[in-house]
């Protein structure tokens, strides 16, 4: 059912925590499934020098943050915006579909928090990071 990337991720999951000295923190949640990710971010110079997570979720949603972190942690801000919910199911060997609502989530927590940061920055974060919330029933951002 699942991959062993995916079990990897969720018995050992990397960068789990909060960041204190965050200055971008980004929540969301599903509704449907009950599975909550925060994520936290230290930006400097543009580039995202350390990365944390909190996530109360399933495997799938515990694995997709893991993975989503080591993505992204070291990279230049324009470079995680690009991060896409298929690319951390691709990072993970697959997901069941029923569980692909999880890197959606991993994508949408990541970019909530680099739009949190460009507030704190007096920057507005829609041109960058664009419209974040959707019920992922039928969004266009998701691999459904």
């Amino acid at each position: 059912m699942y991959t062993q990337q995916v079990m990897d991720h969720f018995e050992n999951p990397r960068n789990v925590g909060e960041l204190q000295d965050a200055n971008g923190v980004g929540e969301v949640g599903n509704a449907k499934c009950g599975d909550i990710m925060k994520m936290f971010l230290k930006i400097e110079n543009g580039i995202i020098v350390d990365v944390r997570f909190k996530t109360y979720g399933c495997a799938s949603a515990i694995a997709t943050s893991s993975i989503a972190t080591e993505m992204i942690k070291g990279q230049p801000i324009e470079d995680a915006l690009k991060l896409s919910n298929k690319a951390v199911v691709e990072a993970l060997g697959g997901l069941p579909p029923h569980k692909i609502h999880c890197s959606v989530l991993a994508e949408q927590a990541i970019k909530k928090a680099l739009a949190d940061y460009y507030t704190r920055q007096g920057v507005d974060p829609t041109p960058f990071v664009g419209k974040i919330d959707c019920d992922c029933d039928h969004c266009d951002s998701c691999a459904h």
